[in-house]
C-alpha cells in the first residue's frame, strides 16, 4: 500500500474467523523444508512470497474444490524486505503488485527486494527448484511483468528505473542490453506495479505519489521507448490489470483518505496514450489498492486495505466502461488489511492475502462475480507479500 496510507489499519485477525496470538506470531520459524507426501503442482498451486530476510516462497496445493493444502516453503536465495515483527498498525513493506509472477504454468519469478535481485524458481510436481537468483539493474526491486521470453522488472529504489531481461528455455535470465529506461517522478516517483499489455506492446507502471501512469512502447527487440506521461484520473494509482478485451482498470487509493477510495478505466492506443472511460468510479471505500479481473473480462475486483473489504465492478463488453455492482462483496473490518490477490487460470478461485500477510483467505468466484469464502490459512510470516495462482 502507498507510503502515504501505511498506518490505515491495524494487523488482527479476519472478522470473526481467525485469531492469531502475539506469541505464536514471534516464535521463531523453522528452516524451509517441503513435506514429503507427494503433490501435483502442475494441476493447480497457490504461490505465496514470504519476503522474509531469508527470503523463501510458501506452497500450496490446490484441491478441485479450490480449497489449500500447504507443502512447505522453498528458498528463493535472495533477501526480501520485512518488518522484523507485527506493528500496530501494520506497514506494507513492499507497497507494489507483481512481486511473484507465474510464466507458461513451469516458472515462477520473484523479487528479493533486500538484496536487490530476482530469482527464477521452477514448478516440479512436488515442489520447486531454484534455477538462479539475478541482479535486478538497479535498487529494490517490487514488482515484475512477463510476456513471451520477455521480462520486466519495476526497481523502485535509488533512481527508479525498469530493466528488461530474455528468458531461457531453461528458465535462466539474460540481461536485455540498453532496455533500462527512468520513471518520470525519478526519486520522487513511489511506483507501484509493472506491467505488459495483452500483446506485449506495451509496458505501463504506475506512480504513487506523481499520480500518473508512465508507459513505454516495446519494439521488435524488445526494448522500450523513453517514457510516455500519462496522467492519473484519479489520485495515488496503485495496482491494476487488463481484461481480454484490452481495456485497463487502475485502483486508486486516494492518498488513504478514508472512504473516497476508487478505480478507473481506460483505453489504451499503440502509442501509449491513455484515454479515460470510465473516471474514478467510487466505492465508498479506503486505500483500494490491488486489482484482478478474471478471464472473461467481466469483472474486476479490487481490494480495499484500509478497510478490509473487496469491491467488485462490472466491466462493459467492447466499452471498458465500470459499474460498481458491489463495493462489499467482501468486508473483513480494517483489522483483516486485505491486500494482495491472485486468481487461478479458470478464474473460478480468488485468494487473498490478509492481516499483515499472515493469512490467506480462499474464495469461490461464482458466476455473477459475487464471493464465497470456502477456507483460510494461517501461518504466514508478517510482512508476507506477493501471490500467484493456476
Amino acid at each position: 500500500m502507498h507510503k502515504y496510507v501505511r498506518g490505515i489499519a491495524t494487523v488482527a485477525s479476519f472478522l470473526m474467523l481467525i485469531s492469531i496470538s502475539n506469541a505464536a506470531v514471534n516464535q521463531p520459524r523453522p528452516s524451509p523444508r517441503p513435506r514429503p507426501q507427494p503433490r501435483n503442482l502442475h494441476a493447480g498451486a497457490v504461490y505465496v512470497l514470504t519476503n522474509q530476510v531469508l527470503n523463501t516462497v510458501t506452497v500450496f496445493n490446490r484441491a478441485s474444490n479450490g480449497t489449500l493444502t500447504s507443502v512447505g516453503e522453498f528458498s528463493t536465495g535472495g533477501a526480501g524486505d520485512p518488518v522484523a515483527q507485527p506493528q500496530d498498525p501494520p506497514t506494507d513493506p513492499l507497497a507494489s503488485q507483481g512481486a511473484l509472477v507465474l510464466a507458461q504454468n513451469q516458472f515462477l519469478f520473484a523479487v528479493n527486494a533486500g538484496s536487490n535481485q530476482i530469482s527464477v524458481l521452477k514448478i516440479l510436481n512436488d515442489g520447486l527448484d531454484l534455477v538462479g537468483v539475478f541482479d535486478s539493474g538497479g535498487v529494490r526491486p517490487i514488482s515484475l511483468t512477463v510476456h513471451d521470453n520477455l521480462l520486466y522488472v519495476l526497481n523502485e529504489g535509488g533512481t527508479p528505473n525498469i530493466t528488461g531481461f530474455t528468458i531461457g528455455d531453461d528458465g535462466t535470465l539474460t540481461p536485455l542490453a540498453d532496455s533500462t529506461q527512468p520513471l518520470i517522478g525519478g526519486t520522487a516517483a513511489d511506483p507501484a506495479q509493472v506491467s505488459f499489455n495483452p500483446d506485449g506492446t506495451l509496458l505501463l507502471v504506475t506512480e504513487k505519489a506523481g499520480n500518473r501512469i508512465d508507459s513505454y512502447t516495446i519494439d521488435q527487440n524488445g526494448l522500450p521507448s523513453p517514457p510516455i506521461d500519462n496522467a492519473s484520473n484519479g489520485m495515488t494509482p496503485f495496482g491494476f490489470a487488463f481484461n481480454n478485451a484490452g481495456f485497463l482498470v487502475i485502483s486508486e487509493a486516494f492518498g488513504g483518505t478514508p472512504n473516497q477510495a476508487a478505480a478507473s478505466s481506460y483505453g489504451v492506443a499503440d502509442d501509449g496514450i491513455l484515454s479515460v472511460i470510465s473516471g474514478s468510479v467510487a466505492n465508498s471505500q479506503t486505500a483500494s489498492c490491488w486489482a484482478a479481473i478474471v478471464n472473461n473480462g467481466k469483472f474486476a475486483f479490487i481490494s480495499n486495505t484500509g478497510s478490509g473489504t473487496i469491491s467488485i465492478y462490472d466491466i462493459a463488453p467492447g466499452a471498458g466502461t465500470l459499474t460498481l455492482s458491489n463495493p462489499l462483496a467482501v468486508n473483513g473490518g480494517p483489522d483483516s488489511a486485505l491486500r494482495d490477490m491472485a486468481l487461478n487460470n479458470s478464474s473460478k478461485f480468488l485468494y487473498v492475502q490478509a492481516a499483515g500477510g499472515q493469512e490467506l483467505l480462499s474464495f469461490r468466484v461464482d458466476q455473477d462475480g459475487n464471493l464465497t469464502l470456502i477456507d483460510t490459512d494461517e501461518g504466514l510470516p508478517f510482512g508476507a507479500q506477493g501471490i500467484a495462482a493456476k
